[in-house]
């Protein structure tokens, strides 16, 4: 085709890049399925790690396979004292997802996994990645902050094992339970510019610990997982209720980002917002710090009368920063979580990758210039 003809579509809007069974998504009616399976269904009646086995072998587990699955990611939780070792000299300034990629590209020097055909290269692969993000997550804020990491406890589930790694504390049965249904929710949400990562880097033959620490440095941006962050930053620049529409006002006027509202593919409220919010409101239920979701739903509110005609509604990371702080995450905590979560869905579409492969190649438009002699530097100017 001529140069000259060649449409670029910015971002990929719209273009197909796959065909998975993975996760869907109807922007119009604000619905999410995992397989099939409504994303609110299973934070209501499952568990993160029964989901994660629904999406990466693409079926729910018997009894007896969730729990070999369930044993062999609690058995392989525990980090390596080198790798640990190699995490205390790590500059201690360094953002949590520049720990997590680090150590996650560095695990496939322990874990050697090249021969990506292999099915049991695969499967351990998948369960050390899931096992071992929320210890490295853990360890990672407690080796900052100058205390020692906490090892797993493997009498806890996967949720409240990371909370305990984190707190040296075991959650109370709200606290585990909403943070498994975080995992939940941001476990797929089809191809995203992470999960579009892991499978253009997965179209190489690439080792799993490169596939997922290559869609951590994308997850990493402010215009994907570091979205959550900026929400909380965003409510506590504004401070009170009566600050949200002239600072609102001022946003669309000077036309600059609302974080967490807005969203590619949903056309109306996130399905996955409305079951934080929820949670927020259980969360900060008799506290003080009630002030925060006051000024989040007066965000909201305002939001919706200036935008709801352009089908604006908040995101996923509109309240989940509010519940993370809830649970009394810190906030550079909030998209590693994230990715505690989504790496289930990498490995998912990783996996459904290889099924059919072949390496990602677009094109481009070329718009530089043709036929230019070459100047001599002394003759530059």
């Amino acid at each position: 085709m001529d140069e000259k003809e060649m449409e670029v579509v910015p971002g990929l809007a719209g273009i197909p890049a796959a065909e998975s069974s993975i996760s869907f998504i109807d922007g119009e009616k604000g619905i999410l399925e995992y397989r099939g399976i409504l994303a609110e269904v299973l934070a209501e009646k499952s568990s993160f790690l029964e989901v994660s086995y629904l999406l990466i072998f693409g079926r729910l587990p018997t009894s007896e396979e969730l729990k070999k699955f369930t044993n062999d990611i609690t058995f392989h939780s525990r980090l390596k004292l080198k790798i640990l070792r190699m995490m205390e000299f790590l500059p201690e300034n360094g953002h949590p997802m520049e720990y997590l990629q680090s150590v996650t590209s560095a695990m496939g020097m322990y874990y050697p996994a090249r021969n990506v055909l292999s099915e049991d290269v695969r499967y351990w692969s998948v369960v050390r990645l899931i096992a071992k993000l929320p210890t490295i997550v853990a360890s990672c804020h407690r080796l900052r902050h100058g205390d020692a990491p906490i090892q797993p406890n493997n009498d806890l589930s996967f949720a409240a094992n990371f909370y305990y790694m984190l707190f040296e504390r075991i959650p109370d049965p709200l606290t585990e339970k909403i943070l498994d249904v975080m995992l939940i929710l941001h476990a797929d949400h089809t191809m995203n510019a992470s999960t579009f990562s892991a499978r253009v880097v997965g179209s190489t033959l690439a080792d799993p610990y490169t596939i997922v620490a290559s869609a951590i440095g994308t997850l990493s941006g402010p215009l994907h997982g570091g979205a959550n962050e900026e929400v909380i930053h965003m409510l506590e620049e504004i401070g009170t209720k009566e600050n949200v529409r002239p600072y609102i006002e001022k946003k669309l006027e000077k036309k600059d980002k609302i974080m967490g509202v807005g969203h590619r593919i949903y056309k109306t409220k996130d399905p996955r917002s409305t079951i934080l919010q929820s949670f927020a409101h259980q969360l900060f239920k008799d506290s003080k710090n009630m002030k925060i979701i006051e000024i989040a739903e007066e965000v909201e509110k305002v939001v919706h009368e200036k935008l709801s005609h352009k089908k604006i509604f908040p995101n996923i990371d509109f309240y989940s920063g509010i519940v993370f702080q809830g649970l009394g995450i810190p906030t550079d905590l909030f998209t590693p979580i994230f990715a505690m979560g989504r790496v289930s869905g990498w490995l998912a579409h990783w996996l459904e990758q290889l099924k059919t492969n072949k390496i990602y190649r677009p094109d481009q438009k070329y718009i530089g210039t043709h036929n230019q002699p070459y100047v001599p530097i002394g003759e530059r100017k």
